[in-house]
């Protein structure tokens, strides 16, 4: 029954002159999200209004699927598109709509018509009435309430007529794209994943980038890594996620360096080698998913001593949840089961017993100057011999 599908945009609908820059890019997202969806769309745009039409057969549970994804979006609505605006064709398209579409008809409706189209005879207002009074004829057990009615009838006049009245929420946010590019530090864990989804919602891109341990941490554990950030994707685009072996790096720190600040040296070497790469791929700045308090690494001093070595800004979307909050945004982006499966990433493996919590900036760069004979090469050969996984 649905040959087409309205998209309904927020904020980009209070852009100014600039506002044709969003739409196109939240065309651009939409056609990326139907690539893998079976059949041919068309993605048009018409005075504020953006459409995807069907052109074939198409699965429509796929369609919501892949449209809900597509940051930009706050509302997808299934459209039956009438050709001939001749006025009873139109009655007649609209009774069957709401006849298929509202089978039990013991309800209250109201009709909100648009004339677009201003050569069409009828004004907006005759269409709403006229048409409200043809439904009732049609349907005697149905009634109007233009307060509070049960089914909103959106009937919009242009070359074609659109009629909808059923509206599938989408994720909001802005068009990925539209806001430049930042780094994402990603782990196989719960809370990195959801910070990247969120940074995305504004209208970022996502390029990522993962710390390997081989032999400590497994080919399992790298997969986990890369199927998260190809559930990041689906919301934010195709994701480079920039592999690093890390592992001399971290045998050298817990060699030279004092153990219950490794993790915190760690964390501050990851956070360079990070910021190495977004700076070479045009990256704006880092993400990462850490949270006020949540472990050692993440108290406001260790928060402080991992900033101290980078020069980009640092975006921390979850610095204010509780886990329970990140876990919710994990379940409804499909990221949780992943996140959750027991392979170990590099943090762990080589975490302190005894963890400083409170870390000085000044101490921590004492100790990191036990490693000034071996650590510039090291960073060298882990940053030229990464491996980049296109992610999507």
């Amino acid at each position: 029954m649905y040959k087409a599908f309205l998209i309904k945009y927020g904020e980009i609908g209070i852009k100014g002159k600039n506002r044709y820059l969003f739409e196109y890019a939240l065309m651009d997202q939409i056609k990326f999200s139907l690539r893998k969806v079976d059949g041919q769309f068309e993605v048009t745009k018409e005075q504020g209004r953006v459409y995807v039409e069907a052109l074939t057969d198409y699965d429509y549970d796929e369609v919501i699927k892949a449209l809900s994804r597509v940051f930009g979006i706050v509302a997808i609505c299934p459209v039956v598109l009438c050709d001939n605006n001749e006025w009873s064709n139109l009655c007649q398209v609209t009774g069957d709509y709401m006849e298929r579409t509202y089978p039990d008809q013991h309800l209250s409706f109201k009709v909100f018509a648009r004339r677009a189209d201003k050569s069409y005879p009828k004004k907006s207002m005759e269409i709403g009435a006229d048409m409200g009074e043809y439904l009732l004829d049609r349907f005697p057990d149905m009634t109007v309430d233009v307060h509070n009615p049960d089914v909103a009838l959106n009937i919009e006049v242009r070359e074609r007529t659109y009629i909808y009245s059923i509206s599938i929420p989408g994720p909001g946010g802005m068009p990925v794209g539209t806001n430049g590019k930042a780094t994402l530090l990603l782990s196989g864990g719960i809370d990195s994943p959801v910070a990247g989804y969120m940074i995305a919602k504004r209208g970022v891109k996502i390029d990522a980038v993962y710390f390997h341990a081989p032999p400590y941490t497994s080919e399992r554990a790298k997969q986990k890594v890369i199927d998260l950030a190809k559930i990041v994707a689906a919301y934010a685009g195709p994701i480079n996620l920039h592999v690093i072996n890390f592992t001399d790096i971290q045998l050298a720190i817990y060699d030279k360096c004092p153990h219950d600040e490794l993790t915190i040296i760690m964390r501050r070497y990851m956070m360079k080698i990070a910021e190495h790469i977004a700076l070479e791929e045009g990256s704006l700045g880092l993400i990462t998913g850490e949270s006020i308090g949540q472990v050692a690494s993440q108290t406001m001093q260790s928060l402080r001593a991992t900033n101290a070595v980078c020069t980009l800004p640092v975006y921390r979307p979850v610095i204010g949840f509780d886990k329970n909050d990140i876990v919710e945004i994990s379940e409804k982006i499909g990221a949780f089961e992943t996140s959750i499966q027991p392979f170990e990433d590099c943090c762990t493996i080589f975490v302190a017993k005894h963890p400083v919590t409170k870390p000085n900036v000044r101490a921590i760069e004492r100790s990191e100057h036990h490693l000034v004979d071996v650590i510039d090469d090291l960073l060298k050969t882990a940053i030229e011999t990464r491996e980049t996984i296109l992610c999507e």
